[in-house]
């Protein structure tokens, strides 16, 4: 983080103890220490903890929307190959890396402060949101081509491959196993697979 400057040490902070401890369990002190900067630095750049975490969401859509932006599915000339890319991406993702290296920021603080920070709720939700509209056009595009006479509605099926995933990070979480998200994500795959296999058969 040595070329970062002060606001973007702090984001990469928070990605990291947030993703690994949760929201509530990070401290300022915390987030300082492994940025390497003071308790004044933090509160020149923000007025609270919550206010970061807000803003935190934004630098994570965007950090994570240049990774996905570069990955090889983009070249492919089917959608539908390019929409099962991406999901085998989504599994490329979890090779090598820790359970709170591979969980998603906005899906961390989403679970643990829906209720009790409308503030963070919201800000997670468009960060999805926005990740899913990604999703979105490749579906749309896969569904005019293999599929023009399906009746399900392709937002809410991006937004289903997000509910999916994010669950599958809860699951393996819960049972402290990465192979567990890879299981449901290839099962994700094959739910794509039969859906627009269906399709054609209508």
């Amino acid at each position: 983080m040595e070329q970062m400057g002060t606001r973007d040490r702090l984001f990469m902070a928070a990605l990291s103890l947030v993703r690994r401890q949760g929201y509530d369990a990070t401290s300022v002190d915390e987030l300082c220490r492994l940025a390497e900067v003071t308790k004044g630095a933090f509160f020149h750049h923000f007025t609270s903890k919550e206010q970061l975490a807000v803003q935190a969401t934004a630098f994570w859509t965007t950090f994570t929307s240049q990774i996905f932006e570069q990955a090889e599915y983009h070249t492919f000339e089917d959608p539908l190959d390019q929409l099962i890319g991406y999901v085998e991406f989504r599994r490329q993702l979890l090779v090598g890396r820790s359970l709170a290296e591979c969980t998603c920021f906005l899906g961390t603080m989403a679970q643990e402060k829906y209720d009790s920070n409308p503030a963070i709720r919201e800000a997670c939700f468009v960060g999805i949101a926005i990740h899913a509209e990604t999703v979105r056009s490749i579906i749309a595009a896969a569904k005019a081509r293999h599929a023009p006479c399906a009746t399900w509605n392709e937002e809410s099926l991006a937004l289903y491959t997000q509910a999916v995933i994010q669950g599958a990070f809860v699951l393996a979480k819960a049972k402290n196993d990465v192979a567990l998200a890879d299981d449901m994500i290839v099962h994700l795959r094959r739910y794509i697979e039969l859906l627009f296999q269906y399709a054609k058969e209508d």
